[in-house]
């Protein structure tokens, strides 16, 4: 099917030529029609799969047929995880909105940036919102944000959100907002709390559910190379020359050894950056920008970057240091090989990672070779764990007896 047989209107259909998008992903197919008739949607579908053009589309053409005369209002609130999904939600909405008739004014209120300044955007008018929800719960506490001509709600990677203390600040939200409107949900996985969430917003929403020929990890070629951990940088660097890696995203465990690495492959003469939370907004926009225009070849991040982030073209991704969770792994992975494209992940393992990239491999449901660089061989031994000696039932005290003694201490004068 192409997006002409979706009902979208010329102007939008000329911003998808515009942009490079030919046929509908599976989730556009299903989503597009059923927002377009004024359903509630509960979707879900895999990191990558297209799910944010299905409610841009339609909602923008829905807007445009009846914007209303005067000041622009509020009609449309997107929630999103991240600062970088808000930004790249809102900039897909001006993109798809060019040609319209009236282009809509689309603001995004995320942290790290002047909520003056957001405040300011939303008084002049404002037809279509973007935000985090923590900043969002900031602005309207200033009551200079009025949402009663709201139309749409929607939470994109609601399933994320969860993880950012989402569930208290939605019961605020929806006190703010009408109770007749289109709620459109869409999330990678539904956890029990998922669905406790979604009740709150919409009683009879229309499931959607796509799921893909493979798993997102059974798309991408996936790598393992052992290699000692001292000698991951210079494997790293080795690669980066022989392999002629274009855009390559690098995780790393922590902020400090995102900023060290990324110094030292400067030094080393590549075009690397740093990224992670403790940068300033402007900073972080600057080095995603950077990265996109192909002015930095290695980002080095921290996990932030799994969550949320949409790279075209990233052509490797790294596992330098494992993440924690075999579902961390998978987010990762999905920078690579998006929108049907090719896509490379190589994961770095010393003796003591290997137990737990099995385990990733369990719950990913995978099993992948191991590989060894010549020059850089995995040498030494595993570290044999030495077992403590077994419990003595009845030898230990009790917490009542503990707490016996602490009571029994007196603090000398």
């Amino acid at each position: 099917m192409s997006f002409t047989a979706l009902g979208l209107s010329p102007q939008i259909l000329r911003a998808i030529e515009r942009s490079n998008f030919h046929i509908p992903t599976p989730i556009q197919n299903e989503v597009i029609p059923l927002v377009l008739s004024r359903h509630d949607i509960l979707a879900r579908a895999q990191t990558g799969s297209g799910k944010s053009a299905s409610f841009v589309l339609p909602i923008l053409q829905l807007w445009s047929q009846n914007i209303g005369e005067g000041k622009s209002k509020i009609k449309a609130l997107i929630l999103t995880p991240t600062r970088e999904l808000t930004l790249q939600v809102a900039q897909t909405f001006q993109s798809m909105g060019t040609f319209l008739p009236q282009k809509p004014k689309v603001v995004s209120i995320i942290g790290g940036e002047s909520i003056g300044d957001q405040l300011f955007a939303l008084q002049k008018g404002c037809d279509i919102v973007v935000a985090t929800s923590g900043r969002l719960i900031d602005v309207l506490k200033k009551k200079q944000m009025n949402l009663s001509h709201l139309q749409f709600f929607v939470l994109d990677e609601a399933d994320k959100m969860l993880d950012l203390g989402f569930a208290e600040e939605l019961e605020l939200i929806l006190k703010e907002i009408p109770a007749k409107r289109q709620n459109l949900l869409f999330s990678a996985t539904y956890p029990p709390k998922m669905q406790l969430i979604a009740s709150k917003i919409t009683q009879n929403p229309i499931q959607v559910t796509i799921e893909s020929d493979l798993p997102t990890v059974q798309t991408i070629h996936q790598r393992v190379i052992e290699v000692n951990h001292i000698n991951r940088g210079p494997l790293l660097r080795y690669l980066l020359e022989s392999e002629k890696w274009e855009q390559v995203l690098v995780f790393m465990a922590n902020k400090r050894a995102t900023d060290n690495i990324a110094a030292k492959f400067k030094k080393y003469g590549f075009l690397a950056e740093s990224f992670h939370g403790d940068l300033v907004q402007e900073d972080r926009n600057y080095t995603l920008d950077a990265f996109k225009a192909k002015k930095i070849r290695i980002l080095f991040a921290t996990d932030i970057a799994a969550r949320g982030l949409d790279i075209d073209n990233i052509t490797c991704v790294i596992n330098f240091d494992l993440p924690r969770s075999p579902a961390d792994y998978i987010h990762r992975i999905g920078r690579t090989g998006r929108a049907g494209k090719a896509g490379l992940a190589v994961s770095f393992i010393d003796h003591e990672d290997i137990n737990h990239f099995t385990l990733i491999e369990r719950r990913s449901q995978i099993k992948l070779p191991r590989e060894q660089i010549k020059g850089f061989e995995l040498t030494g031994n595993a570290p044999t764990k030495v077992k403590g000696p077994e419990p003595v039932k009845g030898q230990g005290k009790s917490k009542k007896d503990k707490l016996r003694e602490q009571a029994a201490i007196v603090p000398m004068s």
